[in-house]
């Protein structure tokens, strides 16, 4: 079967954005350029490039033409229990991990209900930036039980895996639930994951429970919307 000529153009361009031909951000050529590169009309690069544009390859801007956009990290924690240092070294992604507060506090409402225990009570307080590379990815602050962890700030979590620490404690994580929103970055996200105050942003809490269904984490994440996606796994 003869493959149609705009499906071998976007293969032609997909591989010179994935061997860095065409950088991020950067501009392609115009269609009336590419139609004479390749000898095709422009209604064919159009039907190549737009495919390109669904897929999250490229990005038409207004007055400026057609840009690489960045790359796009998919996110499977939705449907397995695993960090994000492994996930990451899975994908071939370095990741990275700044510590922005850790200390002991009383647990709020939400955090005594979430973890369930009586608000007052002594939890953890851990709040992490995570990175891809140099890109930060995702705000993560979690709440802890002290009581279960006396030692827990021992740890530095620069470069420990928090689940790893609780299995290691005894407290493995064997089931998690997840609740999504799709928020704006405020000033202060904007700040820390180097987006535009204003851009969407996906939120997640997060339970992660150990055997008999014990509450060990609640986690709040905030993840930028412009380079990653999720993947949800359904089963019948």
């Amino acid at each position: 079967m003869k493959v149609p000529l705009h499906k071998k153009i976007r293969i032609n361009l997909l591989e010179k954005i994935q061997n860095g031909e065409y950088v991020e951000n950067q501009l392609i050529p115009t269609e009336m350029e590419l139609a004479e590169e390749y000898n095709v009309s422009r209604p064919t690069i159009r039907q190549a490039v737009q495919s390109l544009v669904d897929e999250g390859y490229l990005e038409k801007r207004k007055k400026r033409g057609t840009i690489v956009k960045k790359n796009k990290i998919q996110q499977e924690f939705t449907h397995v229990i695993e960090s994000f240092d492994l996930e990451m070294n899975r994908k071939g992604i370095l990741p990275k991990t700044k510590v922005l507060n850790f200390q002991q506090v009383v647990a709020s409402e939400e955090v005594a209900e979430n973890l369930e225990l009586n608000q007052g009570d002594a939890v953890y307080k851990l709040t992490r930036l995570r990175y891809a590379e140099e890109k930060p990815v995702v705000l993560v602050t979690s709440y802890i039980p002290f009581e279960l962890f006396p030692n827990f700030q021992q740890i530095d979590f620069t470069k420990e895996k928090m689940y790893q620490v609780f299995k290691e404690m005894g407290h493995p994580i064997k089931t998690v639930t997840r609740k999504l929103e799709v928020i704006k970055a405020d000033e202060t996200i904007s700040d820390l994951l180097d987006v535009a105050e204003g851009d969407p942003m996906f939120y997640f809490h997060t339970q992660g429970f150990s055997e008999n269904h014990v509450p060990i984490e609640y986690s709040i994440s905030k993840y930028r919307g412009d380079i990653n996606y999720f993947v949800f796994e359904l089963a019948q």
